[in-house]
């Protein structure tokens, strides 16, 4: 798993044969992405949640992304440090993956690796974002699931809508709850659902308690992801999401193809001319931009 994960990251040319090799073997897993803002406990949650997995005999996968090395471009492994409990589990694969600049809260390589653990049998995978505060919605469009975590003394319900997780959340936990101010943060956070318009019979996201480092409630917020899982499939709504899913993938394939092309147009400087020609005022940028398309059409 580690090999094939750096050829994703390395976006190596055998990676094409890889994904052609796994391809038909995925979709068994439960992928449940993990966001919040730096500070609120991810990287505790997140071993308390592997803890109570394998209790329940789960193989567990954990993709942590990592801000970037702004020397060596690698993750800084802050992550491993709050996991060591599970490094020796044969049944539990934790990869630190570099955001390398990729805003969102995920590295630009995550969609494949999360490939590679579901076909190498996990039956949930744990995606831990950067924690990049008001950017950090791209993981609801990857997971199945997607927990929002919050803590007191981190800002109010005002702060969370603000930062765009009212919308993305499936799972609200209030992490550090034996501290001051948690039945506040809930209290808000329920008032401030409230005002959100649901359709008839859509999931209503509960708002849990939970202290990772004590371990406290954190059963409770797996059998919480349980149901949701159980509500995707029963509705056909994980079948949607997938294939959301999928469709942004093969754009994102796709856009960066074109990109690598229009590379090579630079280098021919036809970029460049068309470029040129904008700024005097000849053309305008959408015919400049049809006349690009135009090259590879």
């Amino acid at each position: 798993m580690a090999r094939l994960i750096s050829l994703v990251e390395d976006a190596s040319p055998l990676l094409r044969d890889v994904m052609a090799g796994l391809a038909g073997s995925g979709g068994r897993a439960h992928i449940v992405g993990i966001t919040g803002s730096p500070g609120v406990g991810k990287s505790t949650s997140t071993s308390a949640l592997v803890g109570a997995l394998r209790q329940r005999g789960k193989r567990v996968g954990v993709l942590a992304v990592d801000p970037s090395s702004p020397f060596s471009g690698g993750a800084l492994l802050g992550d491993r440090i709050r996991m060591q409990d599970h490094a020796l589990d044969p049944e539990v694969y934790i990869r630190s993956m570099a955001s390398r600049g990729h805003l969102g809260g995920l590295s630009w390589a995550a969609p494949q690796a999360l490939r590679v653990l579901d076909a190498a049998g996990c039956d949930v995978i744990l995606v831990e974002t950067v924690g990049v505060g008001q950017s950090e919605v791209e993981i609801a469009s990857m997971a199945d699931s997607t927990l929002v975590l919050l803590a007191p003394g981190m800002g109010d319900g005002i702060q969370a809508a603000k930062a765009g997780i009212l919308e993305i959340g499936d799972l609200y936990v209030i992490n550090k709850a034996d501290r001051d101010g948690a039945d506040q943060v809930r209290r808000e956070l329920r008032s401030m659902l409230a005002l959100a318009e649901r359709p008839e019979g859509s999931w209503k996201q509960p708002i849990l308690k939970t202290v990772a480092q004590t371990g406290e409630g954190i059963e409770e917020v797996l059998d919480a992801l349980a149901d949701h899982h159980a509500f995707l499939e029963s509705s056909g709504e994980l079948e949607a999401r997938r294939v959301r899913r999928a469709r942004e993938e093969i754009e994102a394939i796709a856009v960066t193809a074109l990109r690598e092309r229009w590379g090579d147009v630079h280098a021919r400087t036809e970029l460049d001319d068309l470029a040129a020609r904008v700024v005097a005022g000849s053309t305008d940028p959408y015919a400049a931009a049809d006349e690009l398309l135009a090259l590879y059409s």
